[in-house]
C-alpha cells in the first residue's frame, strides 16, 4: 500500500480539538500522512512514507467546504450588477434573464462552463461543493442541470422551487404542482437534496413546505433559501422541517434565532451575495452566541455573488459578520461540512478524505489579514495536487 506524507507543515489546522490546540485542533511542526485517499495520520514534521511533499514550514488547513453554489448555468448579468452598484435594488426575478440563456445552452456549453467555474473553485482551495440547479425553470432543463452536476459533485440539489417562471406568471401554485410531480420525478435520480427559495417575490411558506414535503417523500434531504430579503419564514421552516441547512440568513429574528439553536439545521451565510447586493451584512455573532451551528457559502452565481473565492467570503465575514478568524475558517470547512450532513471533509483528522489547502502563509489569519492576495499555494484532493498556483510553487516532491 502506498503512502504519502504532507511535511513540514508549520501551522496545521485539523478541525479536531483532540488533536491539538483550540477548536480548530492546531498542531504545529507537523505532516499529515495519507493512504488511500484518506488521512490516515497526524505525525511530527519528518515523517517518512512512499511519497513526501514538502510544505516548506507553511500553513496547512482542511480544503474548504463550499454547501451553496449555483455553477451549472450559462449567460452573464454584469449590466444587472452595474445598475444595482448604481443603485438600482436587487430583485429575486434577475434570476429569469439567466433563465432564458441557461434554456438555449447546450448541455456540451453548460459541461464546458461548469468545468470552467470548478477549476476556479480547486484554485481557490474549495475541495468539495454543493451544486444547485434552478435555472431551467422547466422539467427537461431542470433534469440536465442536475445531471451534469453529477459530474462534478455528490452533492445536488434539485432547485426548481427558485422563482416563478414567466409562462406561470400568477399561477404559482399551478407551478409548485409541476415543480412537486413531473419535474421532481425527473431530477430526484441525479440529486441528493431538494430547496426552495422561501422569499417575497419567490415561494409563500405555504408553496414552500409543499416542495420540502414532497422531495422529503421523494428521498432528497432538505435546504432551505431564507430571510435575505427581509424577516420571513424560512428560518423556522427549515428548522420545523428539519433541513440540513437554512441559507442567507441576512434578516433574523429573535424568534428565528431561538428556533435555529434549538434544532439541527445549520445557518448557512453568504457574505459575498450581501456584498454584491448591498443588503445590510446579518448579524453572525449573534448567532454563534446564541449556540447556532452556522456555515460560510460562496453562492457562486450570475446574479448576486459571482465569485469562487472562499477566502474573500471569510474575510467579509471577519470585518462585517463580527465572527473571529478562527470561527469564519470553521464555518468555511467544518460548518459548510455540516451544512451538508458530512463527516469525511472539513476536517484534516484521521479517517477523512486527504482534502487540504496549503497557504502561501505561516498562519491562516493572512487570509483576513492579507484580503484579496492569492495565498492558496496547492490545492490538494485525496492526497493528490489537484490545483497549484505558478508564483506559488515552492513545495515539492519526492519520492522514496
Amino acid at each position: 500500500m502506498s503512502t504519502l506524507v504532507l511535511d513540514e507543515i508549520g501551522l496545521l489546522v485539523t478541525n479536531d480539538p483532540q488533536l491539538g490546540e483550540g477548536p480548530l485542533g492546531i498542531v504545529r511542526n507537523a505532516s499529515v500522512v495519507v493512504e488511500r485517499g484518506l488521512v490516515a495520520a497526524v505525525e511530527p514534521a519528518g515523517t517518512s512514507a512512499d511519497r513526501r511533499i514538502d510544505a516548506g514550514g507553511r500553513c496547512v488547513i482542511p480544503g474548504f467546504v463550499d454547501s451553496h453554489t449555483h455553477l451549472v448555468f450559462a449567460g452573464d448579468r454584469a449590466e444587472e450588477f452595474a445598475a444595482r452598484m448604481a443603485g438600482q435594488p436587487y430583485e429575486a426575478g434577475g434570476i429569469r434573464v439567466t433563465t432564458e440563456a441557461t434554456r438555449r445552452a447546450s448541455d456540451r456549453e453548460l459541461r464546458e462552463l461548469t468545468e470552467h467555474r470548478r477549476a476556479e473553485a480547486l484554485r481557490a482551495g474549495i475541495t468539495h461543493l454543493e451544486i444547485k440547479s434552478g435555472y431551467g425553470l422547466e422539467v427537461e432543463t431542470e433534469r440536465r442541470l442536475c445531471e451534469i452536476a453529477t459530474e462534478f459533485t455528490d452533492d445536488v440539489t434539485f432547485l426548481g422551487a427558485h422563482v416563478v417562471p414567466p409562462e406561470y406568471e400568477g399561477r404559482a401554485d399551478d407551478y409548485v404542482e409541476l415543480v412537486c410531480g413531473e419535474m421532481l420525478s425527473a431530477c430526484a435520480p441525479h440529486a441528493r437534496w431538494i430547496d426552495v427559495f422561501c422569499e417575497r417575490g419567490a415561494f409563500n411558506e405555504e408553496q414552500s413546505r409543499a416542495v420540502l414535503e414532497a422531495g422529503r417523500e421523494a428521498g432528497l434531504g432538505l435546504r432551505v433559501h431564507g430571510n435575505q430579503l427581509g424577516p420571513g419564514p424560512g428560518a423556522r421552516l427549515a428548522v420545523e422541517m428539519g433541513a440540513a441547512s437554512v441559507d442567507h440568513c441576512t434578516y433574523l429574528e429573535d424568534a428565528d434565532i431561538e428556533a435555529l439553536a434549538g434544532g439541527e439545521t445549520v445557518a448557512t451565510f453568504l457574505p459575498a451575495t450581501d456584498f454584491s447586493t448591498r443588503q445590510p451584512y446579518p448579524d453572525a455573532r449573534r448567532a454563534i452566541d446564541a449556540d447556532v451551528q452556522v456555515a460560510i457559502a460562496t453562492n457562486t452565481n450570475p446574479g448576486s455573488s459571482n465569485t469562487t473565492s472562499m477566502s474573500f467570503c471569510i474575510a467579509l465575514a471577519v470585518r462585517d459578520l463580527r465572527m473571529t478568524v478562527e470561527e469564519a475558517l470553521l464555518a468555511a470547512t467544518a460548518g459548510g461540512a455540516a451544512a451538508l450532513r458530512r463527516d469525511d471533509v472539513g476536517r484534516l483528522s484521521p479517517g477523512a478524505r486527504a482534502h487540504a489547502v496549503v497557504l502561501d502563509a505561516s498562519s491562516y489569519v493572512d487570509l483576513v489579514y492579507r484580503p484579496g492576495v492569492p495565498l492558496v499555494a496547492a490545492t490538494m484532493k485525496a492526497g493528490e495536487r489537484v490545483a497549484t498556483e505558478a508564483n506559488n510553487s515552492r513545495e515539492s516532491e519526492e519520492r522514496g
